[in-house]
């Protein structure tokens, strides 16, 4: 837990360097070029295509009822786009994430190697092309129960704990090859996933439930529909800001775990050459 805590404190402080507030830009800005450009050509075909979904669905009426008992009927409107958005996000969170992975996160980690962690000796037992065959396999896999997992999403408590859920493990899962894919041998890094999988999951779901907070800012209120292209704009920037802190976070914790690792095998080397004579 302190390992936790004391990593946390050091990507909070990490976060707002210049360098990796710079780190942040850029995956949002081709995030929002790109999704932005699908929104714009497909929206209203994606918001007839959930209506049409929706008039299939006999809960609809009850829900359109409910609505106008308690005088919300003006919320039948929103029920369409609103359901788009919610759908759409976590494509943008995937979009944002491996983008960070393939952007920022070897800068992250190039960062902590030439400030904190300049003495962990490299031994290179990842690369980027590994990164990525990794991260779009691991993506692949989240992207299959996400959809098999969808009729969840609608019914409480469900759709507040899947998503954090999903989200933590593909961010653990993604974000600790990186972490430790400059530094660590191949076998470093199998044994400190062993050993360290709750804590890195606990990192991933932790920041899986701060990245459903830029979520809220859709659930404030239906009028902020209105304002979609900003706000989405906004959401797309603190999204990249969070997995920009989570990429921290698990530096951090990583390469702290795996300077730890080697000293304690230096001292048991020691120990037994002691024990020898």
């Amino acid at each position: 837990m302190n390992d936790l805590l004391r990593s946390f404190g050091r990507a909070l402080a990490s976060v707002f360097h210049p360098a990796m507030l710079l780190l942040t830009f850029v995956p949002f800005l081709v995030a929002a070029a790109v999704w932005g450009a699908v929104l714009y050509v497909f929206w209203q075909p994606l918001l007839d295509l959930m209506r049409g979904a929706l008039a299939n669905w006999s809960s609809t009426t009850y829900l359109y009822h409910l609505f106008d008992a308690l005088g919300f009927g003006w919320l039948r409107a929103t029920i369409a786009p609103f359901l788009v958005i919610i759908l759409t996000i976590p494509l943008i969170v995937i979009t944002v994430l491996l983008l960070i992975v393939a952007i920022s996160m070897p800068r992250v980690i190039r960062h902590l190697s030439n400030r904190q962690y300049s003495m962990l000796e490299m031994r290179r037992g990842g690369s980027w092309y590994g990164s990525l065959f990794y991260s779009l396999v691991t993506t692949l896999v989240c992207l299959i129960v996400m959809i098999v997992t969808l009729p969840l999403w609608l019914i409480p408590p469900f759709f507040a704990l899947i998503p954090p859920l999903l989200w933590g493990w593909l961010t653990y899962r993604v974000m600790t090859y990186d972490a430790l894919a400059l530094h660590a041998s191949v076998e470093e890094r199998r044994a400190l996933v062993r050993s360290h999988r709750l804590p890195l999951l606990v990192i991933g779901v932790v920041s899986g439930l701060l990245g459903s907070l830029p979520t809220a800012i859709w659930a404030v209120s239906a009028w902020l529909l209105l304002f979609f292209p900003v706000l989405a704009a906004v959401t797309i920037w603190i999204y990249a800001f969070i997995l920009v802190f989570t990429a921290l976070w698990f530096g951090h914790y990583c390469l702290r775990a795996l300077q730890r690792m080697r000293a304690h095998e230096v001292q048991q080397a020691a120990g037994d050459v002691t024990i020898v004579h």
